[in-house]
């Protein structure tokens, strides 16, 4: 039986070691045919499927079109890191679930019982969700930071309008003296403006791929004034104003929510302590008091 586990493991374990060196060196491999080629001058087209290539696309067909959009939302939300774009995290994806699965494998056949089967399961699907999860911590905290910069960015952008500069050149000075994802995205909105989008368009380009509700607020504000002619000077006054209320009022939540936070940890580790200093002492006296 011995020998039918090892040969089981083996066979897991190596088409997995193949396919993690393949995707790891696989664009590698690629840029050094881009290289050969341009170096020879000559216009013969390399190959653009590799194997990490290939498995994306195999990821991207089994999955839902629904999810890999909702995939690719979050890795907007995230920034989308340069080094983690949504045909690499498609590729890694399935390996992950792979690698789950060994462990999975491994677990049953050390104890072949209906409970290893379903942790072997529940291992498959947290490996393959992994990255899922990642992504979106990461993406909830630059919506976060995004959130509590907005204010003082809207602060700095009334005082340049009010100066006398237009809406692009204080979204630009913002940008410039703030740093943070917030700063970011309107050096990002400012670009496509230049590169010639409308204004609208990268607004709203910005509200969707910020998703932050304050955001999208003030977004739809500014076109709103641009649509009707209204002051940008006065938006940007109400819009700072509910943004700095919007803070507070958040601020005082989570001050409210401090006690019963520290409700658990109080009664789980303090109290016992309590306990026992004060009524250590008494339960002592009394016990040698009955025992003599």
């Amino acid at each position: 039986m011995q020998i039918y586990a090892y040969a089981a493991m083996l066979a897991i374990v190596a088409p997995v070691s193949w396919m993690v060196w393949l995707a790891l060196t696989g664009d590698r491999a690629a840029m050094r045919n881009i290289r050969r080629n341009l170096g020879q001058k000559t216009a013969v087209a390399v190959r653009p499927a590799n194997a990490g290539q290939w498995l994306s696309g195999i990821s991207r067909q089994i999955a839902p079109a629904g999810y890999v959009a909702w995939l690719d939302k979050q890795l907007a939300g995230a920034g989308r890191p340069k080094d983690w774009p949504l045909e690499r995290i498609l590729m890694v994806k399935p390996l992950m679930a792979l690698g789950g699965a060994v462990l999975g494998v491994m677990l049953y056949l050390g104890d072949r019982s209906p409970g290893k089967a379903l942790l072997g399961l529940a291992a498959t699907a947290l490996a393959y969700f992994v990255p899922d999860i990642l992504i979106r911590s990461n993406a909830q905290k630059r919506r976060e930071a995004m959130k509590l910069a907005l204010p003082n960015a809207l602060d700095q952008m009334l005082i340049s309008v009010q100066a006398g500069l237009g809406f692009e050149a204080a979204m630009a000075r913002a940008a410039e003296n703030g740093k943070g994802p917030l700063a970011d995205e309107f050096i990002r909105t400012l670009q496509d403006i230049q590169v010639g989008r409308s204004r609208k368009e990268a607004y709203l380009d910005l509200s969707e791929r910020v998703d932050v509700r304050d955001v999208r607020s003030f977004v739809r504000a500014v076109v709103q004034a641009d649509a009707y002619g209204i002051a940008i000077a006065k938006v940007l006054k109400a819009q700072a104003g509910e943004m700095r209320l919007k803070r507070r009022q958040r601020a005082e939540e989570h001050a409210m929510k401090i006690p019963v936070k520290i409700l658990f940890p109080l009664i789980t580790c303090i109290f016992p302590a309590l306990l026992v200093i004060i009524l250590g002492p008494a339960v002592l006296s009394i016990a040698a008091m009955f025992a003599g």
